[in-house]
């Protein structure tokens, strides 16, 4: 009887054990199935080809007939004109036309005059391409008597000059991805550059003036490198040199924060209405639009020009991040008003403009396995555009050195192999630990067998 229950309880376990590795091989294969590779390219929303179908259009009929371009809310390149002939030479290049009453000659000569005025800190002005105007805030430092000459100003250039007061203050956020701490206050590492011979750190300009050092930790005990190279006020840029020269691996990746980073593969110039990305040390990973292009803010600390207005929020830490789009580089956080529970206003520096002054290229990551990224179709190659709310950040790479998941919960949760691995590695040692016993009770059994008989 004793003999039989054994014989049952070997069974039981051996089919426990193979049923373990049927469920553990199962759950491997399912999480292998459902994890997105590493190298795969993100969804394409083609916001790059669109608005440089726009431009080209732009360039080809010149700004005494048009008036600016965007990105539609279907995706689409719109272009504005002042007559009809230009509006149907839009169509013709498969782009929406808008026709307005100013020219973008008309909205430069604004610009301009807004520029000779007595400079008022406090105010910005951009040109809104969509409403066909000129659009100059005052934030809440300007006073009354300050902004009643901007206005008069203003309204001496025309109608299509619109005036409106802001809250908030408009500042340097000088406090991204990951932060860089020197005496002056802490600001944050944009997109890693090279000239061919030395590695640096792209960041605004109004972080420190050349000569700042700069460290990783508030301790001031692991040195990244120095101020080598500052625009600010004017432009909002500037390079810091690594120490050792070198900006070691993952210098192609910016951090978003859980252990996570955006592969970088190029440098771009965005369009109004693009949908975009910003990360920040202090608030994190955040998104919003293109609202225009070459604006001037008028800071405390003086005027920068040529910057990319967004509906983005930054807080104070986030100061010199970067701004990207489906891995493309498009800008460096500058400045701006608001925060992230309220809302507000961000400007950026174009990563094009400070690559060209500085005469650096960007460091890049290394293209996805089978090739280079496929470019974006062109707009008559019969594929639909998507909307620029569907872009996402880029595709994901790990950062080394940042918090990421615990090695339990990773191995824990379902979604990845280390469940399924466990399973199987116990069903495994049940199965032999099954065989061992079976094998030395049927030894022992024999030697009793073997003393009974000869003994």
């Amino acid at each position: 009887m004793r003999h039989a229950r054994r014989r049952v309880v070997r069974r039981v376990a051996r089919l426990a054990a193979v049923g373990g590795l049927l469920l553990g091989g199962t759950m491997v294969t399912r999480a292998v199935a459902s994890e997105t590779p590493a190298t795969t390219a993100p969804p394409r929303t083609y916001a790059m080809e669109a608005g440089q179908t726009g431009a080209d259009i732009v360039a080809r009929l010149g700004t005494s007939r048009t008036a600016g371009t965007w990105i539609g809310a279907d995706g689409k390149p719109v272009v504005a004109v002042t007559d009809e002939n230009a509006a149907a030479e839009v169509r013709s290049a498969g782009a929406v036309a808008k026709v307005v009453g100013h020219s973008m000659n008309e909205l430069k000569s604004a610009a301009r005059t807004l520029r000779s005025a007595p400079r008022v800190a406090g105010t910005a002005w951009s040109m809104d391409y969509r409403t066909n105007q000129v659009v100059v805030q005052g934030d809440s430092t300007v006073s009354a008597s300050d902004w009643a000459a901007m206005t008069k100003v203003a309204g001496g250039i025309g109608t299509f000059v619109k005036t409106e007061r802001t809250e908030g203050t408009f500042t340097p956020r000088l406090n991204g991805a990951q932060p860089i701490l020197s005496t002056g206050g802490r600001c944050s590492a944009g997109f890693n550059v090279t000239n061919g011979q030395s590695d640096f750190i792209l960041t605004a300009g109004h972080c420190g003036p050349t000569g700042s050092v700069w460290f990783a930790d508030t301790g001031g005990t692991n040195q990244l490198g120095k101020t080598v190279t500052q625009n600010f006020p004017g432009n909002d840029f500037s390079l810091v040199q690594y120490a050792d020269g070198n900006a070691g691996d993952g210098a192609g990746v910016v951090f978003i924060g859980n252990g996570k980073g955006v592969q970088i593969t190029g440098a771009g110039d965005p369009s109004i209405g693009q949908r975009v990305f910003r990360s920040g040390s202090t608030s994190g990973l955040r998104d919003g639009q293109v609202t225009s292009l070459n604006a001037t803010v008028n800071y405390p600390e003086g005027t920068v020009t040529g910057l990319i207005e967004t509906n983005v929020c930054a807080e104070p830490g986030d100061s010199g991040g970067p701004m990207f789009s489906e891995g493309i580089a498009l800008g460096i956080t500058s400045g701006g008003s608001g925060d992230c529970k309220q809302g507000g206003t961000t400007f950026f520096e174009p990563v094009s403009t400070a690559l060209t002054a500085l005469n650096v290229k960007l460091i890049v990551s290394n293209p996805p396995a089978g090739g280079s990224p496929s470019p974006a179709p062109s707009a008559t190659s019969g594929q639909g555009s998507v909307a620029p709310g569907a872009a996402s950040p880029g595709s994901s790479a790990a950062v080394e050195g940042a918090p990421g998941t615990p090695l339990l919960t990773r191995l824990t949760d379902t979604r990845n192999i280390g469940p399924g691995l466990l399973v199987v590695g116990g069903s495994l040692v049940a199965l032999v630990a099954t065989r061992y016993i079976r094998s030395e009770q049927d030894r022992r059994a024999y030697q009793r067998y073997y003393s009974a008989t000869w003994g």
